[in-house]
Parts: C-alpha cells; sequence; structure tokens
C-alpha cells in the first residue's frame, strides 16, 4: 500500500518558546488503523493538528497524499478530517441537519449534493431520527457521533479522533467504536489518541507510544505492552494477564 501520510523532520516550538515536537519521522499507509498513546503532554494532539494545517511546522514537512500541507491547507482539510475532544466546540448548526450541513455549504457545493450527503451521514450514523433536533438535546454520544457526521459529509480519506472515548458511558463508547471501526473497514485511514487503550487496541494494526515531543516506539500493538507504563500510560488489562486484549464489540 502507498503512504497516505508521509512526515519529515517536524518539529513545533510554541509561542512560549517550549517544544511541542521535535524532529518527527513518520510514514501512514493508507488504510491503516493507527493508535498514538502517551501521557499528557507527550505530543499527541500537537501532532494530529500538523496534519490539517491547524498546527503549522516550525521546522519540516507534512505531506497528505503527496502534497505539502503547507501548499494547500484548504485541500487537506478536505483529505483530513478530525473530531475533538471536545465536542460542543464543533458544534455550530441550529438543529443536527443544519450543522452536518455547514461544512459543505462552506464548500459552495449545489444544494442537491448537500442535502443527498447529510441524508446519507445520518443514516450511517443512526441520527436520521434526529435531524431537526437541537444539538444540545442529544446525549453525548450523540453529540459525538454528530462531529465524526459532520466530519463523514466532507468525504474525508484520513479521520483523525482525538480521545474519542472522553466522558462517554458504556453505551456511548460502543456506539462511537463500532461507527470508528466501521469507517475503518470501509477503507478509511484512522489515527486515534486515547488514554484507555482498553477499548480500542484489538481493532488497531500500529501503536505509536510519545513522550516528550517525540515518537519512542512504534511498533504492533501486541510487541508493545510490556512497555507502555514506561512512558505513563496503563496497560490493557488482558495483556497484563498474559492473555489476548479481546474487541468491546464482541
Amino acid at each position: 500500500m502507498v503512504n497516505i501520510i508521509e512526515i519529515d523532520h517536524l518539529s513545533h516550538r510554541f509561542s512560549d518558546g517550549s517544544l511541542g515536537l521535535s524532529d518527527i519521522h513518520l510514514n501512514i499507509r493508507k488504510g491503516s488503523f493507527v493508535v498514538l498513546a502517551g501521557s499528557n503532554g507527550s505530543g499527541k494532539t500537537t501532532l494530529l493538528r500538523h496534519l490539517n494545517g491547524l498546527l503549522l511546522p516550525s521546522t519540516g514537512e507534512v505531506r497528505i497524499e503527496g502534497t505539502p500541507v503547507l501548499d494547500d491547507i484548504s485541500g487537506a482539510r478536505q483529505k483530513v478530517g478530525m473530531v475533538f475532544q471536545d465536542t460542543d466546540s464543533q458544534i455550530v448548526g441550529e438543529t443536527v441537519f443544519e450543522d452536518i450541513a455547514f461544512g459543505p455549504e462552506n464548500l459552495q457545493l449545489a444544494r442537491e449534493e448537500i442535502n443527498r450527503r447529510v441524508v446519507e451521514v445520518l443514516e450511517l450514523l443512526g441520527l436520521s431520527a434526529r435531524a431537526e433536533d437541537r444539538p444540545h438535546l442529544l446525549s453525548g454520544g450523540q453529540k459525538r457521533r454528530l462531529t465524526i457526521a459532520g466530519i463523514l459529509v466532507m468525504q474525508p480519506a484520513i479521520l483523525v479522533f482525538d480521545e474519542p472515548f472522553s466522558n462517554l458511558d458504556y453505551p456511548g463508547i460502543i456506539s462511537v467504536l463500532r461507527h470508528i471501526v466501521g469507517l475503518h473497514k470501509q477503507g478509511h485511514t484512522i489515527l486515534l489518541t486515547t488514554h484507555d487503550l482498553e477499548k480500542v487496541i484489538a481493532h488497531a494494526d500500529r501503536l505509536l507510544i510519545m513522550e516528550g515531543g517525540k515518537i519512542v516506539r512504534d511498533d504492533r500493538p501486541q510487541k508493545l505492552f510490556h512497555d507502555l507504563e514506561a512512558f505513563g500510560v496503563r496497560q490493557p488489562c488482558g495483556s497484563r494477564m498474559g492473555g489476548e486484549v479481546g474487541s468491546w464489540l464482541e
């Protein structure tokens, strides 16, 4: 498979002088499911925000499908959809339908095409019955699915999830996890950060561990379980007992 993301010598220094990323080299193959782990401040979110130009490099380069992000930030943001931890910050519409339509309207697509896309993702995310509801009436899990719908309607190749299970109850976690896994099976490249690997690691084909703005481990998840706690990440319970980590969807 070809690399859909290529990162060379990426470093980022914040305005206060602190170093957020240090000389990152990373290639992500199309169709991968990659989990990023690490303690708070390790650089996970900072790295993800460079994929569509929300943060710009101090040095180095990020390429999406071969095109440098800095050469086409608008194109990068259509190819890389980000779902943030704080769902309320991404919800802008008066109704569920209007919120999902916001992105394609900004692209100035034809009304018929916008409506077709919105109806499609409403059905995919199980929100058709809530189309005319106000977003603040939704549960936490439904709000998360709404933000995913608002990204999917833009038809990105890459989906980035920053702590997607934060503040969700068990049914909400299962619902969101089922949709993320389903999107991967449909061919989307998935990058996801989480403090709780137990929920998602059975579905990932690659695990990156970050510390101090650097990628310090990069391998198949099962090979890195015993390294996790040295970097402030809780090891999945199943692997602690010498067994396999099963899917929460089984």
